[in-house]
């Protein structure tokens, strides 16, 4: 019932984030002789992927559910396979005009490819369909993450993405119920209240989870949210009114109940890692998703049993369900049909690198970022000793610029000089003298443990000083619309510009070939 995170990278020194990710000897421990019954992998190329699940499966008795929160494709965490915009680019689709049978095409494809992807690397669960409703623009944790802003369009992509990857031995999740869209809190910092009545939370935010399940999603993660009129006292993820009385007895849910996150600060602030994993179970999740001491949160879970705080009837149907779940993801047949636990027979992984990044899948991600993207006027030329202005949160982190990114490469052939700044560095460059026409690139949209949507202040004060300079040439903006919307309010219509929902170096590419005029 416990899914634990682990690096993605084969080896111990490579560990990026030792307070989450457990060294080799814990983790075979843990696989081996405490049953945890999957992993969520962070971190690596999709080869070394492959090779960690072959590793992971090895270890453990029992085949493992091995997860990853690939929202925008397996490229979206490994390198290596194809990255797909977020999800709200299918909703620019529509936006900008495409027929919603072709988007829910694309949305589609996405899940296929997606699922496709995933097998190939040994990944049995993705953490997707994302089918929260963003109806709030100052939303950090959702934000372009979620398929739209209303319950209708949110509900026809999330069910084409999960038809896409039903043919697929693999299993879809949407979250985060009972629906996330509408808060300015980060739920991995804080415990976001929801204020609205109940009427408003079953009209608006259930619909797309109705779909899901109509579509047949294999499981529902639960959202950290305190919600007063569905339940005053608990958050959703340890609230029984949610998880039970609301997602499996009113909205009929069989599958899968996984919780977020459990080292989220949302939870462990308030009730502590081992406490926090008992009211998850007694409240109705049969997944206790990254607890914060997966030793202790076992040992928690079955002194509650002992003590009659969770009935015994309640773990064996959690773990019925599980079993039903790696039934579907095993591949391969089984002589003997009578017998039905013939998943917990190990067969080889079919890993197929040949699969990933393949010309039709990288089509499906280019259909969706040229659909969506934003484009008005052209630079036409390059003056002299101008220079392009990347900035982006923080260059440390920061997976999709590399020397030969198209945002570095194509400005840089055109004539520009490549500066690039991040949140860090110091505001004193804003008083350099001397007028410098300037392209500038900004890579903005929410994401979480950031805990605002809102523009850094670093872009917002470059784009101030160079409007109020006069040299500001042309802008592109990488992420969000709503930071779009924001600088569009205040750009001189001569100015050109142009806004793409992807970040990775394909929407990059697309984007300036788009802006800027052909050479020659």
């Amino acid at each position: 019932m416990l899914v634990v995170r682990a690096s993605g990278y084969l080896f111990d020194h490579q560990i990026q984030y030792p307070s989450w990710e457990p060294k080799a000897d814990v983790l075979h421990y843990w696989l081996t002789d405490l049953g945890i019954g999957g992993v969520i992998l962070l971190g690596g190329s999709a080869g070394e992927v492959a090779c960690r699940c072959q590793q992971l499966q090895e270890w453990a008795a029992i085949p493992l559910f091995l997860a990853a929160d690939i929202e925008e494709g397996v490229g979206q965490r490994f390198s290596g396979a194809t990255w797909f915009p977020p999800p709200l680019a299918l909703a620019g689709m529509v936006q900008a005009g495409t027929a919603i049978e072709q988007v829910q095409q694309s949305a589609q494809a996405m899940g296929a490819w997606t699922a496709q992807e995933a097998l190939a690397i040994g990944l049995n669960w993705v953490l997707a369909p994302v089918v929260d409703v963003n109806n709030n623009p100052q939303n950090p944790v959702i934000n372009v993450r979620a398929f739209g802003e209303t319950p209708e369009l949110v509900s026809q992509l999330a069910m084409a993405f999960i038809q896409g990857a039903q043919p697929y031995p693999v299993l879809t999740t949407a979250k985060h119920f009972p629906g996330h869209g509408d808060t300015a809190t980060d739920s991995h910092l804080d415990l976001p209240i929801i204020p609205h009545a109940c009427d408003r939370i079953r009209n608006t935010e259930y619909p797309p989870f109705q779909a899901a399940i109509a579509a047949h999603v294999d499981g529902v993660m639960s959202a950290h949210l305190l919600i007063p009129a569905l339940d005053p006292d608990y958050p959703a993820t340890l609230s029984s009114k949610i998880l039970t009385g609301e997602l499996r007895q009113a909205l009929g849910f069989d599958g899968l109940i996984v919780t977020d996150a459990l080292v989220m600060g949302a939870i462990t602030n308030q009730y502590g890692a081992n406490e926090a994993a008992v009211l998850a179970v007694a409240a109705g999740a049969d997944v206790l998703m990254m607890p914060a001491d997966p030793p202790g949160a076992i040992a928690a879970v079955c002194d509650a049993v002992e003590q009659g705080r969770i009935p015994i009837a309640q773990i064996q149907a959690s773990v019925e369900r599980i079993w039903r779940a790696k039934q579907k993801i095993t591949t391969y047949e089984v002589e003997d049909t009578s017998y039905q636990h013939a998943w917990e027979t190990h067969m080889p992984l079919q890993i197929d690198l040949d699969r990933l990044g393949t010309t039709e899948a990288r089509v499906a991600a280019t259909t969706i970022l040229k659909g969506s993207n934003v484009v008005h006027g052209q630079i036409t030329a390059v003056p002299p000793h101008a220079r392009t202005l990347i900035i982006v949160d923080d260059l440390l982190d920061c997976e999709f610029l590399s020397r030969k990114a198209a945002a570095i490469d194509l400005p840089r052939k055109r004539g520009y000089q490549v500066q690039i700044l991040d949140g860090n560095s110091p505001e004193i460059l804003l008083t350099d003298t001397g007028a410098q026409p300037t392209f500038l690139q900004l890579f903005i949209r929410g994401n979480p443990f950031r805990g605002s949507a809102q523009l850094s202040h670093t872009a917002q004060a470059w784009f101030e000083w160079l409007l109020k300079t006069d040299q500001l040439q042309a802008l592109v903006i990488y992420g969000s619309p709503y930071a779009l919307n924001q600088f569009q309010a205040r750009l001189p219509t001569e100015i050109p510009y142009a806004f793409s929902y992807g970040q990775m170096p394909l929407a990059q590419a697309l984007i300036l070939h788009q802006l800027m005029a052909p050479l020659g």
